[in-house]
């Protein structure tokens, strides 16, 4: 609640540049008047904690992405770094029933394979990986194969493609063309229709050191998960403001224009709508 009135005073002290983003309507208001439209969104449901009825009070808030786990297991699911992973719950289930009532975009990123395949398969509504890189290219708990990337499109779900360094083959030594080539090899997995850009990008406020610690520990204190070693992002990919660095790229393969603006919007736009109520 503290962080959701940080962005909500956030949003009003910066009106002339921001705007918080409810549905499909906000984006186009938000291009038209040449502002930053926001959705707030969530990596882990643990702050509707064993409640059905908060899911209702946050999505009311404007939070309208919610990923089920953060690594590790809660009241819904099992996270991508536990070592047991059980799957979806019982009462994960009803809180899937729950943000498909509502139209809550479901995240699976950080979700362990068995309790990110069950709701695939559960879900109503087609689900999705905001951010993640394939493993087809490097091994990492956090990755996925292509047969999850195949299971998730074929239920209707899509696909955001990180650049988040330690995903990468290369690491801190990514480039551009190292992201491009993660990206190209989840088209040419599942199609173009159903991924989009999903980077993962994590401001300088966001790398402090309590933040990390959150990053590599269950719960941000307790077993260490993981390590992410020295982050870099790729060169011409390290702001929010270098996207549009991402056209020319695309161009100098051979993108048409319709493939770059279905990756750079046009499928999460889609998307979206599918999910979202009006």
């Amino acid at each position: 609640m503290r962080t959701v009135a940080h962005y909500k005073t956030l949003f009003e002290e910066n009106s002339d540049i921001v705007m918080q983003v409810y549905n499909l309507e906000d984006i186009a208001k938000a291009r038209a008047a040449d502002k930053v439209g926001i959705v707030l969104g969530w990596q882990n449901t643990g702050g509707f904690e064993d409640r059905l009825d908060y899911i209702k009070l946050f999505y009311e808030l404007g939070v309208k992405v919610m990923q089920l786990t953060y690594n590790t297991a809660n009241w819904v699911a099992g996270g991508c770094y536990e070592t047991h992973d059980g799957g979806l719950t019982d009462f994960g289930r009803e809180a899937v029933d729950e943000m498909n009532r509502l139209g809550i975009v479901i995240d699976l990123s950080h979700v362990g394979a068995k309790s990110a395949d069950d709701t695939i398969r559960y879900s109503k509504v087609p689900v999705c990986y905001t951010h993640i890189a394939p493993s087809a290219l490097k091994e990492h708990p956090r990755n996925k194969t292509d047969q999850q990337l195949r299971t998730i499109v074929d239920h209707g779900g899509f696909v955001g493609v990180t650049c988040w360094p330690p995903f990468s083959p290369k690491g801190p030594d990514a480039t551009l063309e190292d992201y491009a080539d993660q990206i190209e090899h989840v088209i040419n997995v599942v199609g173009q229709d159903r991924v989009g850009i999903g980077t993962d990008m994590a401001q300088a406020g966001d790398l402090a050191p309590h933040r990390v610690q959150y990053g590599i520990r269950d719960k941000g204190y307790a077993r260490k998960l993981t390590d992410f070693g020295k982050v870099v992002y790729p060169e011409g990919m390290r702001s929010c403001a270098d996207y549009p660095n991402l056209y020319p790229l695309f161009e100098r393969r051979g993108w048409s224009q319709d493939r770059i603006e279905k990756f750079m919007g046009r499928n999460w736009l889609a998307y979206l709508g599918e999910v979202w109520r009006p």
